[in-house]
């Protein structure tokens, strides 16, 4: 059986690794990156507070020597389901069966003017621009003798009340404190806003109402300024502009508000769902396709009656999938019966700063908050890192950062601008 991946996030890489050394399968991994990233730790890269290779692991070296599966750098450009082919950037692959696991990218709603000024956080590459744009306006803020420009380069708004925006913010906050005086005496005396704004009424609104209270006081007890049922409408001249009308001048808009999926040209129109999610049956097969399947955050079920309406976009979810869809695929071979996805809901967590963070379990239902809930945090993201590598570099920055409140990975590194990223897979 020759099983073509298409994308190497937790859906893919749970697939490929759950069907290695399998007896007559042979699966080829495509993604247009050639690592794989955690993308829960991005904004600790965009921060600086990690260094990429700590959360991010090349594909060849992890599927060096494992004989089933192999690795293809490309970008799927169409789908041919007649001949089970796709077409990449690159040349062309055969399938017997077809898996979509390309995640979800970012949403701006439709508003142009915010997608080609803010920063974006989904992607290692945003964390890369994020982290040298965010230091390249401090020290043209520590430089600057106008006081309302050196205001704009120091003010953060992040959009975005999830996981993400609360995490981001935090550690903005700690920075702030910890750092930015100490590092840039020159802007002592000025003020430096960060905003957290989201049109719902609470922060992370899928966790419980007591994670939900006890994350707006943490973060506001460190200094950020939570805006509540207030949409970001526009973002120009370096100005954010809100539903209520209200404004705020800033350079550094951060942009954690919304993701969506993509449209791949071959796939019926009709197999898209709800934010371009492809709609699958219980086990995951594209609806209208014969072999072609889709996991994570790309596709949408409703099969599964605990969540009438589709499974949430996280991590867990993509990876049960791609675990459950790997079963299934061994028990075609062997003529057994195919298991449906249920989703088990394992918990919900975020982080808001140092030995501060909240945790919901759901079975037996509790909640945790403050520097054990940190810890379950820390412990559940560091086994959760692809390999040993990952996990002692990223343990061992998280140590330095802890007792010295500091790191050294403060760095701009801009990169060779003749190489384009979107030529890399081509």
């Amino acid at each position: 059986m020759e099983i073509v991946i298409i994308g190497g996030g937790f859906a893919g890489m749970n697939l490929a690794k759950e069907l290695l050394n399998q007896d007559g399968v042979h699966v080829t991994l495509v993604d247009k990156n050639n690592y794989n990233f955690f993308p829960p730790l991005i904004y600790q890269v965009a921060t600086a507070y990690l260094e990429p290779s700590s959360i991010s692991y090349p594909f060849r070296k992890f599927f060096a020597g494992k004989k089933n599966l192999q690795f293809r750098l490309g970008e799927l450009i169409e789908v041919v389901p007649a001949e089970n082919k796709v077409i990449l950037s690159n040349g062309e692959l055969k399938y017997d069966q077809l898996v979509f696991a390309t995640g979800a990218e970012t949403s701006y709603f439709g508003m142009e003017n915010v997608k080609k000024n803010a920063i974006p956080m989904k992607t290692l590459n945003d964390a890369i621009v994020m982290r040298n744009t965010l230091l390249k306006n401090l020290e043209k803020a520590a430089i600057t003798k106008d006081i309302r420009k050196r205001r704009k380069l120091l003010t953060i708004v992040v959009a975005g009340g999830g996981p993400t925006g609360v995490e981001i913010s935090g550690m903005f906050a700690e920075m702030r404190k910890n750092i930015l005086l100490k590092e840039y005496p020159e802007l002592e005396t000025t003020a430096s806003n960060i905003y957290l704004v989201d049109g719902a009424p609470a922060l992370l609104t899928p966790m419980s109402k007591q994670s939900q209270e006890d994350t707006y006081k943490a973060i506001t007890d460190l200094g950020v300024v939570v805006k509540l049922n207030n949409n970001v409408v526009d973002y120009v001249d370096d100005t954010v502009h809100f539903a209520n009308g209200e404004t705020i001048q800033t350079k550094n808009l951060i942009w954690a508000a919304g993701v969506t999926a993509r449209e791949f040209k071959g796939l019926p129109a009709d197999s898209y769902g709800r934010g371009k999610r492809l709609k699958t049956d219980a086990f995951n097969k594209i609806e209208g396709t014969a072999n072609i399947f889709a996991i994570g955050d790309t596709c949408i079920q409703f099969n599964d009656e605990a969540f009438p309406g589709g499974h949430p976009q996280v991590a867990q979810v993509a990876i049960q999938q791609g675990v459950n869809l790997a079963k299934n695929f061994k028990n075609a071979m062997q003529q057994k019966a195919l298991v449906p996805f249920k989703y088990v809901d394992k918990g919900s967590m975020a982080i808001i700063g140092k030995a501060k963070a909240v945790v919901d379990l759901p079975k037996p239902k509790m909640h945790f908050k403050g520097t054990f809930a940190w810890m379950i945090w820390l412990f559940i993201h560091l086994i959760s890192l692809i390999t040993y590598r990952n996990k002692v570099k990223t343990f061992y920055n998280w140590m330095i950062a802890y007792f010295a409140k500091d790191n050294s990975l403060r760095m701009i590194i801009r990169p060779d601008k003749k190489i384009k990223t979107e030529d890399v897979a081509k």
